[in-house]
């Protein structure tokens, strides 16, 4: 039970009937300032009841308010502040995270699924930095909810699907080398795709038999199926040495292509309710009511669209998954769609809509400009994290020389600094892309982070930690920690709340300043009666910190 809560109690005792319990911890507040105490209750709502000024209606509870969990009791203009006891609560907040563990801050499960929709690349196209945003997004809102007690279901809806595979084939089919797309599927299929349109400007019958071979993918052509199917697989293995390294995975992989006997159902449907009209030749769903364009549905010459696709994804995940929420972690730029998207779904009658989300997020920039494939500014994936790696290494070589898992830590370290840099960030903002100040160890960084967490068990292996409980304390620095710690099942439940894996990461930041604010004044080691106490805390904090990184991504090395 949350101290909240437990002063709310306190309070419903003195007050009465006339707030619910509920209602007073809805109030209660957090003061600005360590002066006016730990939790304040504003009186303003109770006024009118008692026909007082709130100023003095705090006075008389503070008066009459009593109860070993505070120290202190005081009326501060209308507000009622109370001082916990340090030591009672931090004895019962950090042997709470001791016994629990990575546990701590753990919802009961709740028997409801979320979906997820998120990474997405396009097959036989290189996984550049633009993917990262939403790959690490959405693996962070997908284990902040399963933290909070969530099933999860993620999706990477692959584009595996359009003409641009009639095009590939064509090309594979007139320079294509077997052995080259093996030994290098990514860059050798790029290589093609790239020759191809090359060679349209002179040749545009090549358009034509892009479109050709395409057709007979869609018509079921063997050749043409095995070569699709090949793209896929070999692409699926390169994008998987990207999500090993970022340690992400999926539930499903079913991309456009899984939707092709599906959307013929959705136009039924439309058809059936009325809902599709023609314009300009095209079949539509009209959005006026809800002032958006219309949705496009089907094309002059019959062939269906994204939005299409997207509604037949919608409808098979709940059908399959029975799902209480649904999120769509894709750039801002496609709002409009799910406007559109969610829109025609709720015409059609399907109340799950309600659950679903579009979760926006802003761009990654180089030198302030957008990262972009045309302009030549792609920067792959896999190359910035090995090169983050990299440079962890040569950064452990100089700290660290004999650092026994180097290569382990390297990449724990360069990886999750990337990610966490990612993460630091609120999702919708745009971020600059610079490596080097990711990896340093000062400043709101990944490895300072990190670091912090190692430090932490660098005290817990000198001090011979024995894990005794904790036994109390009340001096401000264990109790800035105390009341990190005691923050963190608010913080999951927030992040989840609101889609935003960055409320972690400036939570695991603080957690570590203000373990290093204790560390520079405690001497944890002292040969004292209170060392192994003092070490128990220590242990707590790596605990927290642990699981905090992990829930956003982040590896937790014990040693750096």
């Amino acid at each position: 039970m949350s101290y909240e809560r437990k002063y709310a109690e306190a309070l419903s005792r003195v007050i009465g009937d006339e707030l619910t319990i509920d209602q007073i911890e809805a109030l209660i507040e957090k003061p600005k300032h360590e002066a006016h105490g730990d939790l304040a209750f504003p009186c303003f709502q109770l006024a009118k009841a008692y026909r007082k000024a709130p100023v003095m209606i705090a006075t008389d509870i503070a008066n009459d308010l009593k109860d070993e969990l505070f120290t202190k009791v005081e009326a501060a203009g209308p507000y009622v502040n109370v001082f916990l006891s340090r030591d009672v609560v931090s004895k019962e907040i950090i042997n709470t995270v001791l016994d629990e563990k990575s546990d701590y801050a753990t919802h009961a499960a709740r028997n409801e699924t979320i979906v997820t929709d998120f990474s997405s690349p396009n097959i036989a196209k290189p996984f550049s930095m633009g993917h990262l945003r939403s790959t690490v997004i959405g693996n962070a809102i997908n284990q902040i909810a399963r933290k909070n007690g969530y099933d999860v279901v993620g999706v990477n809806h692959l584009g595996d699907w359009g003409t641009q595979f009639g095009k590939l084939m064509v090309a594979y089919k007139k320079w294509g080398d077997e052995e080259a797309v093996r030994a290098n599927p990514i860059a050798e299929l790029l290589k093609l795709y790239v020759h191809f349109h090359e060679e349209a400007k002179t040749q545009p019958e090549l358009e034509d038999e892009g479109r050709a071979w395409f057709k007979k993918l869609e018509d079921g052509d063997a050749e043409a199926t095995e070569l699709w199917q090949w793209f896929r697989d070999e692409s699926l293995k390169e994008f998987q040495k990207v999500y090993d390294l970022l340690g992400v995975k999926f539930e499903s992989f079913n991309g456009e292509a899984f939707y092709n006997d599906k959307m013929g159902r959705v136009v039924e449907m439309l058809e059936a309710k009325n809902l599709l009209v023609e314009s300009e030749g095209a079949m539509v769903v009209s959005l006026e009511e809800e002032n958006l364009p219309p949705c496009l549905i089907k094309k002059k010459d019959g062939a269906t669209l994204y939005a299409t696709r997207d509604l037949a994804a919608a409808i098979y995940r709940y059908e399959t998954y029975n799902f209480v929420q649904a999120n769509y972690v894709v750039g801002g730029e496609q709002a409009l769609h799910f406007k559109q998207l969610f829109s025609v779904l709720r015409k059609l009658g399907y109340d799950f809509v309600d659950g679903m989300h579009h979760v926006p997020f802003g761009l990654i920039l180089q030198e302030g400009k957008k990262m972009s494939t045309r302009k030549g500014r792609i920067v792959l994936l896999e190359e910035v994290l090995k090169e983050a790696i990299e440079k962890a290494q040569a950064n452990i070589e100089q700290k660290n020389p004999d650092l026994a898992n180097a290569q382990d830590v390297a990449r724990m370290v360069g990886v999750g600094a990337v990610v966490f840099h990612d993460l630091k960030n609120e999702r919708i903002n745009n971020i600059e892309f610079d490596l080097d100040s990711m990896l340093k160890f000062e400043g709101e960084t990944g490895p300072y982070v990190q670091y912090t967490n190692a430090r932490a068990n660098s005290l817990l292996r000198k001090g011979n930690y024995d894990g005794s409980p904790f036994t109390g304390a009340d001096d401000d620095y264990s109790w800035g920690v105390v009341t990190m710690l005691n923050a963190f099942p608010h913080v999951i439940t927030r992040a989840h709340e609101r889609r935003e894996p960055s409320i972690i990461s400036r939570y695991v930041i603080d957690l570590a300043q203000a373990f290093n604010k204790y560390y520079g004044h405690v001497r944890v080691l002292e040969e004292d009666a209170g060392k192994q106490s003092r070490l128990a805390l220590v242990k707590a904090v790596t605990i927290v910190l642990t699981e905090g990184l992990r829930l956003i991504g982040v590896q937790a090395p014990e040693e750096m």
